[in-house]
């Protein structure tokens, strides 16, 4: 007998392809507005959960309560241990399966780890978070701690490894809004050898682009994030900004004057979900669009 389903999204048989533009052509414009958000709501009348994106896990995921504590990833890079760096990757994607069960609309399947931004000084704010300055050592590191989270499943995922923070994140004075200055051979020898294996070899499905910018455009509207990223490395997953960046290309960069503008070149240079102030990023979005400055496809393709 043939399982019957509402909608043909529901259906596991069908191509995902399928199945994805079938989700989103039911989607009201206002229920697409606030699933881009973070914390996106349940809608009921299509039988959708409630999701977060986002669950931290730079070196473990006790900080959600009894876990295993893995030491700072700036000592692991010291064992210089691909194996290892797997097996630590499957104990995070194995307990955040843990915490997601026990309740799943706190603890999410969207894990923000690993850091790849590489370490070029020691005053830099997040050097326990990363695995130091040598971008094959860090890309080798990461690709493996990602294949452990994510499972080696053919169809479904562990978890989602969201890769932090694309690019030139190495600068902890005015972090939020400095422009980090990288020249060409710097840019393609250096700073994206790290994140490039990730993507290729360890299929990363997720990303968070960072706070500062890049010779003076905003990481969150960098063309990399979709020339790269995207289209020259085939990451098929989602990106995410850091927390209050969205709206801090109008506050921290002065690169706009309002939120609508930013926003919309937000969501247009390829970010998928916003971690943001949840009213003030709506509000932005809905602006946008009244402005004509997004239309409705930008967000299908979110």
């Amino acid at each position: 007998m043939t399982k019957k389903y509402d909608f043909p999204f529901q259906n596991p048989d069908l191509p995902i392809d399928e199945r994805v533009n079938d989700l989103v052509s039911r989607f009201t414009l206002e229920e697409k507005i606030t699933l881009m958000h973070q914390f996106q709501p349940e809608i009921k009348r299509l039988g959708i959960k409630a999701h977060k994106q986002g669950t931290e896990a730079a070196h473990g995921i006790a900080w959600l309560g009894e876990a295993t504590v893995f030491p700072q990833n700036i000592g692991l890079s010291h064992t210089w241990n691909r194996h290892l760096m797997k097996q630590i990757g499957e104990v995070i994607g194995d307990e955040a399966r843990v915490f997601y069960q026990k309740d799943p609309d706190v603890n999410g399947l969207t894990l923000w780890a690993p850091t790849v931004d590489l370490e070029r000084d020691p005053r830099w704010g997040r050097t326990e978070e990363a695995y130091g300055e040598d971008p094959t050592l860090v890309g080798e590191l990461a690709t493996e701690l990602v294949k452990g989270m994510q499972g080696d499943h053919p169809e479904y995922l562990k978890t989602v490894a969201t890769l932090k923070h694309f690019l030139g994140n190495n600068n902890e004075v005015d972090r939020g809004e400095c422009s980090a200055s990288i020249d060409p051979r710097n840019m393609h020898e250096y700073y994206l050898k790290a994140f490039e294996p990730v993507f290729i070899k360890g299929k990363a499905k997720s990303m968070m682009t960072a706070y500062n910018s890049i010779n003076g455009t905003p990481a969150l509207l960098h063309p990399y994030v979709k020339e790269l990223v995207k289209e020259a490395w085939g990451m098929d997953g989602f990106i995410v900004s850091d927390a209050g960046d969205v709206l801090g290309i109008a506050r921290d960069h002065k690169y706009y004057d309002n939120h609508a503008e930013g926003m919309a070149d937000t969501i247009k240079s390829g970010i998928d979900s916003i971690t943001d102030d949840k009213e003030e990023s709506l509000e932005a979005i809905r602006e946008a669009l009244q402005q004509g400055l997004l239309v409705e496809a930008d967000l299908d393709i979110a």
